[in-house]
């Protein structure tokens, strides 16, 4: 249980912020996190080599990932991507830093998305009535 010393407004803050804290520490270790990522496209995969990521998404070379100490990386098939640990902040970290080696397109939604992120695609080249 967190207690804070006063009433006051930066105590009060403080006080929800600590516990919050506090619990997803207990809730790390007890339970872990994960976060899932899927990948969207054509050709577009990734493998594990090792501890090592490597993802295939377009480029001319592939993209070789080494995991963050605390943290671990597992494929599920050739388009499922799972990122564990214990510390919530650092496991959405190394998503967020995953996700943004190929963010999904707008127009096409090829790429890295989070497993429930909608994706909104544009409508593209829109064509015109003809003059007569």
């Amino acid at each position: 249980m967190v207690s804070r010393p006063s009433d006051s407004k930066t105590h009060r803050s403080l006080h929800g912020l600590t516990r919050t804290l506090l619990s997803n520490m207990v809730e790390g270790v007890t339970k872990g996190f994960e976060k899932d990522l899927d990948i969207v496209g054509a050709g577009y995969r990734a493998e594990k080599t090792g501890d090592n990521l490597v993802l295939r998404v377009g480029f001319s070379q592939r993209k070789e990932v080494s995991p963050v100490p605390g943290i671990t990386l597992a494929t599920e098939g050739a388009t499922k991507i799972k990122v564990m640990g214990i510390d919530k902040e650092l496991v959405g970290e190394v998503a967020a830093e995953l996700r943004a080696i190929k963010a999904a397109d707008a127009y096409k939604g090829k790429g890295l998305r989070y497993t429930n992120e909608v994706i909104h695609l544009k409508a593209g080249k829109a064509v015109g009535k003809k003059a007569a």
